[in-house]
């Protein structure tokens, strides 16, 4: 038992070390860290309102109960101290004629309620603000004010938070595995994408990014080196009519990084196909991008998709989710340099050969001797 306990242990932190790094996570997600920029946080509150709706919700929550109770308790002690100074307090015991800056303020509570009844506008009861001292009156405009604010910028990033195009991009899905088929005749690399709304992507546009180390010749190493790689539908990648889900496919030909790849090297390459999906949200006219990306264990070679649209007998096309991600094996050249150099074969032995040193000469038939 424990040596089978010691050779499972074994296998997952040996697969775990061979796991590779990817830039982008499966769900669109950046793996990257900067590290040494030096007084970054500055850079960042600069630009607050984008580090606001950069953060995660439960540090925007945060911040927005921490400003609106800071803002009350804040000005309930500037209510309080104003209350002490012209000594309306019950510990001063004021005169029956005398007026305080603020009715019915007791005490540090009751300071508080009235910087809370204030800001939020709730109504005053029996506390309220005399014409007596000035410098109450110029607290209450500078409160209203500042409250306003906080209220205005505090709810409008959250409302910005929830309407983001982000969220619109999570109801679009990539297939989990990338496959190598032939495809029109030509060996192409297939990815299937989904939309899961009925509402459309106006102006869809896809492509992608391979990610690889390469060394220059003048012996430079760079670690993300980026190709591009284009995709295409069968209607082209402009305009895409994203209704149902498309299968787009990128042709290996001469002029693509994975045309000297073959199916038995395939998982000793070092690369990460990143793909985009960039569009316009049809409900709220933003432009939103949707990322994924495969390594070499996620593209399957000699591999298609299984199709997952029918039609009904009420005629209706119907989209079964549950096969999105499934692949059927399919007879396929394990690699597209042989498979070219046989369509370059075949095209030779149906033209011929020319050869140029091919001389003409008549012979001429000579009689034999009789005998």
């Amino acid at each position: 038992m424990l040596s089978y306990l010691r050779e499972r242990f074994t296998s997952h932190f040996r697969e775990r070390s061979r796991r590779r790094a990817r830039l982008v996570s499966k769900d669109g997600r950046c793996n990257i860290e900067f590290g040494n920029v030096g007084q970054s946080w500055f850079v960042f509150l600069i630009d607050i309102w984008t580090t606001i709706l950069d953060l995660r919700w439960r540090y925007k929550m945060t911040i927005f109960i921490s400003a609106f109770l800071g803002s009350w308790f804040l000005f309930g002690l500037l209510w309080y101290v104003v209350a002490y100074i012209h000594k309306d307090l019950p510990e001063f015991n004021p005169s029956i004629n005398h007026t305080p800056c603020v009715e019915n303020i007791n005490g540090l509570t009751s300071a508080f309620l009235f910087s809370l009844e204030t800001q939020v506008t709730i109504g005053y009861g029996f506390r309220c603000v005399t014409e007596q001292c000035a410098t109450a009156i110029f607290l209450l405009i500078f409160q209203s004010i500042l409250g306003v604010i906080i209220n205005s910028f505090m709810c409008g990033a959250i409302l910005a938070k929830i309407s983001r195009s982000k969220n619109r991009a999570k109801t679009i899905t990539f297939s989990k595995n990338a496959v190598i088929s032939k495809r029109g005749g030509k060996l192409c690399l297939l990815i299937r994408v989904a939309n899961l709304r009925k509402s459309l992507l106006i102006g869809s546009h896809i492509y992608g990014k391979l990610l690889k180390t390469t060394i220059t010749p003048e012996g430079e190493t760079i670690i993300l080196d980026q190709v591009n790689i284009e995709f295409v539908v069968d209607a082209g990648n402009e305009n895409l009519f994203f209704i149902s889900p498309l299968t787009i496919y990128h042709i290996i030909d001469k002029n693509s990084p994975f045309f000297h790849m073959a199916a038995e090297t395939l998982l000793q390459q070092d690369f990460e196909l990143v793909v985009f999906l960039d569009g316009t949200v049809e409900a709220t006219s933003a432009t939103c991008q949707v990322r994924t990306s495969y390594i070499p264990e996620e593209v399957l070679w000699g591999y298609r998709f299984a199709p997952i649209v029918s039609k009904t007998k009420e005629g209706k096309y119907r989209v079964d989710f549950q096969n999105f991600s499934k692949t059927v094996a399919v007879e396929t050249p394990h690699c597209a340099f042989c498979l070219y150099n046989e369509k370059e074969a075949k095209a030779k032995e149906k033209k011929g050969y020319d050869n140029p040193g091919f001389v003409l000469s008549e012979v001429n038939e000579t009689s034999d001797t009789k005998m």
